[in-house]
């Protein structure tokens, strides 16, 4: 995309302040946001389109309160896997996308190949859950596991401030 005054090539002060926008309220009618930004209508507009093509914004979504809807527990579980070569790893991989308890996955530096956070509405749901789905995934050696007593900070906003330092 060439370079515009509505869609530059690289991130402004007027994207970071959308993206700081639409994380606060992602329901922020384009109008509204505008008037936040400080630009009329149609450039905002243009801008979030660009930010959605460029894939800085993947998706929309809302924050549902877990435990109204009965997910009472929610683990962090490292899950060894028997061998951690790449080939051996993707069934794994794959398997732990398709499992909708796990609502995080990520390879990890230490001891373990993978952190999972996984949700369940209560500690016999988890058990059988582990027992059941985790320990006969494939290439699966061992779980352990830690239960969260209380979340300080959950679903934040991904910290902007060093863009603000981009020319």
């Amino acid at each position: 995309m060439s370079t515009t005054e509505d869609a530059p090539d690289a991130l402004d002060r007027y994207h970071i302040a959308i993206l700081a926008e639409l994380q606060r309220d992602a329901r922020l009618s384009n109008a509204e946001l505008a008037q936040r930004i400080g630009l009329s209508a149609a450039p905002t507009w243009r801008r979030v389109k660009w930010l959605e093509a460029q894939g800085y914004i993947t998706g929309y979504r809302a924050e549902i309160d877990r435990r109204r809807i009965g997910l009472g527990v929610l683990a962090f579980v490292r899950l060894d896997a028997e061998r951690s070569a790449g080939a051996a790893t993707k069934p794994l991989e794959d398997a732990i996308r398709r499992l909708p308890e796990v609502i995080a996955c990520h390879y990890i530096s230490g001891t373990g190949t993978f952190e999972l956070q996984v949700m369940a509405t209560d500690l016999d749901a988890f058990s059988r859950f582990s027992i059941d789905t985790l320990l006969n995934l494939p290439n699966v050696k061992d779980i352990h596991t830690r239960f969260s007593l209380g979340e300080v900070k959950a679903g934040g906003a991904l910290p902007l401030g060093h863009l603000d330092a981009r020319p």
